[in-house]
């Protein structure tokens, strides 16, 4: 029995392996991008509450200093 590779099977277990690795890659980056945007999404969405909050905030405030009852 020959158990040598032919030149054919070790350029096609080669060419596997970097397809394998380049997936792999590709999946990891996708990973972190859709992580980082999930984050931001996150971090903006809490501004925007802050925003909405000095808003009323303000409302408030300017509302009570125009009542004429003080």
């Amino acid at each position: 029995m020959n158990d040598q590779l032919s030149k054919a099977e070790i350029g096609k277990d080669a060419v596997q392996h970097v397809v394998e690795a380049a997936t792999t890659t590709a999946g990891q980056v996708a990973s972190i991008l859709a992580t980082a945007l999930k984050d931001v999404a996150d971090v903006l969405g809490g501004f925007a509450s802050e925003v909405f909050a000095i808003r009323d905030s303000a409302r408030q405030t300017s509302a009570e200093a125009d009542d004429p009852a003080d």
